[in-house]
């Protein structure tokens, strides 16, 4: 379990798993392990991030075609216990057989017996029952603990929950930045009137249609300033804050490095007051309409 003074966010209980506290920012894996950066380095990141309390590793068999979850394998020797471990199938994968076969190779190049939180990638061709029905199945064998999935808009869940075992669904990973907002329209209240928090992928604006360039931008750096904190710092903080008092998203940023690592803990305690929130609204306000889910 996370520090007490780490902020968290609940995930609602699950089959036989009982409901589980995580902290609002952990650590995404997308292009480790393609040689960007040395693989040691990327191994101690992790490691270091663990240390730190971001205890989420999220992954994906897409990720270098799983040399990613081959990385976290390496860093979670002897540290499996430290670490809560999420996954992702890709579409074509997830039918009756081709999910199971999915999560044995994915748990193999990991190194661990059990997924924590299994994903369907983005909405596919193949029926979500025959998918939810193979994710019972790997939950009935003990290879995951809880699934959900990822990029699937307001609409999909409605589908997703008048599906038989979708309203078991415990994440939904979709991306959200300062600059990309769309999910705040439909898709955030609609999720926080289920109970289901949101994982927020790209937070520091890594990716997306919609993105600018906000670790740049005049008032990302402006508030950064005045709360002696980095622009990156502030798009992590804006990207956790509690709505309505209450939290429901977690950030999975990528830190190969660790000055990076330690960049993305410290936002933990980052405060943005009333002043810097509403500076940050007005230089890129929330959608007044539906728009389109903004993926990568």
């Amino acid at each position: 379990m996370p520090n007490q003074d780490i902020p968290s966010v609940t995930l609602a209980a699950q089959g036989d798993q009982a409901a589980i506290q995580l902290p609002v920012i952990g650590q995404g894996t997308w292009y480790m392990g393609e040689g960007l950066v040395p693989k040691d380095q990327e191994v101690k990141a992790l490691q270091q991030g663990l240390e730190l309390g971001l205890r989420l590793i999220d992954t994906a068999e897409m990720y270098g075609e799983g040399a990613a979850e081959k990385v976290v394998g390496e860093a979670l020797r002897g540290r499996r216990d430290q670490a809560f471990v999420v996954s992702k199938v890709y579409p074509w994968n997830a039918g009756s057989k081709g999910a199971i076969k999915a999560c044995e190779n994915s748990l193999k190049r990991l190194g661990i017996d059990c997924l924590d939180l299994y994903l369907l990638h983005w909405p596919g061709s193949i029926p979500l029952e025959e998918t939810f029905d193979a994710f019972q199945r790997l939950r009935e064998q003990g290879k995951i603990k809880r699934f959900g999935v990822s990029n699937f808009d307001v609409d999909d869940m409605q589908a997703l929950y008048r599906t038989s075992g979708g309203s078991e669904c415990a994440v939904n990973q979709v991306l959200y930045h300062l600059g990309s907002r769309g999910i705040e329209h439909s898709l955030r209240p609609w999720q926080r009137e289920h109970d289901m928090p949101i994982m927020a992928y790209c937070p520091i604006a890594q990716g997306g249609s919609l993105r600018r360039e906000l670790l740049t931008d005049s008032t990302v750096e402006a508030v950064a300033n005045e709360l002696n904190a980095t622009p990156a710092q502030v798009l992590l903080a804006w990207a956790i804050r509690p709505m309505d008092g209450k939290r429901d998203v977690i950030a999975i940023p990528k830190a190969a490095t660790s000055a990076h690592v330690e960049q993305n803990a410290a936002a933990l305690s980052l405060q943005l007051n009333d002043d810097a929130l509403a500076k940050l609204d007005e230089a890129f306000p929330a959608p007044r309409r539906k728009t389109s889910l903004d993926i990568v």
